[in-house]
This record gives C-alpha cells, structure tokens and sequence, in this order.
C-alpha cells in the first residue's frame, strides 16, 4: 500500500475540518469540523505507522490516546453548547459574542485602569457618579436596544 493515498484523504479531510472551523456559524457545526480535523490525524498515524511497519504500534496507540481525548471534548463541547442554548435561545456563534468586553473608541478593548494597590477597584457609596444615579454602560444600552425595552 502506498502511503501517498491516506495522506491525501487525510488531507482532504483536514482542509474540510478547517473549512468547516472557518466558515461556519453554527457550534454544531464547528464541533464536528474539529472532530473531522481529529480524524484527519487519526487517519495519518494509523497510515504512517503501517507503512514504517512500527513493532510497537505507537501510531495506533496514540490513536487511541486522541479518540479518547476527542470523546471527552466532544462532551465538554456539547455541554457547553447546551448551557449556552439554555441561556441564549441560539448556537449562532455570532450572537455568542455579546460575552466580549465593549470596544472603546480605537476598536480595542480598553484595558483596566491601574491601581495603587494591585486590585481593581470599585467604585465607593461615597463617589460621585455611583449607585442609583449612575449613567447606564454602554453594554447595557445595547442589550436593552437589543431587547426593545427601557433600561
């Protein structure tokens, strides 16, 4: 058998897998990319382990090694996908991203201000500006915009 034929399906597969990472929005959709990715490898040490004729089978081990750590992933992922649809009502990873920090002006997220002390700090009753006088954030403008209602 040549090896030159598994590693161009193994190939195939892969630049499917990262495709599929890449172009999709659904996280469905890219937990079964990065399994398709997984078994592009899976398939490249099973080949090149036959062809070098390895007596110890350390390409099929570590085979088993990588189905095992992509069973485990594959249930933390779903996991994770469930809590968010509890959540969030979609797996549209576009609508997920409400989790980043807002932009400041330069398109950047701004980083937190320095302390004296090393810890953040948070704003004291006695500070102007604080509590229930407080302007509403910018992140909170947008949910409420997104949601249609008053803040």
């Amino acid at each position: 058998m040549h090896v030159v034929y598994p590693a161009v399906v193994s190939a195939l597969l892969f630049s499917v897998g990262v495709y599929g990472v890449l172009a999709r929005r659904n996280t469905i959709l890219v937990l079964m990319s990065v399994e398709l990715m997984l078994n592009a490898v899976n398939l490249n040490l099973v080949a090149f382990d036959v062809w070098l004729r390895d007596r110890l089978h350390s390409g099929q081990v570590l085979t088993l090694f990588v189905i095992v750590i992509a069973a485990a992933e594959v249930g933390l992922g779903l996991a994770i996908v469930l809590a968010l649809y509890r959540n969030r009502r979609t797996v549209d990873l576009d609508h997920l991203r409400d989790l980043a920090e807002p932009a400041g002006p330069s398109g950047a997220a701004d980083p937190p201000a320095p302390t004296t002390t090393g810890m953040p700090s948070e704003p004291s009753a006695d500070t102007p500006g604080a509590g229930a006088g407080e302007a509403p954030s910018p992140a909170e403008t947008n949910r409420a915009a997104k949601r249609g209602g008053e803040l």
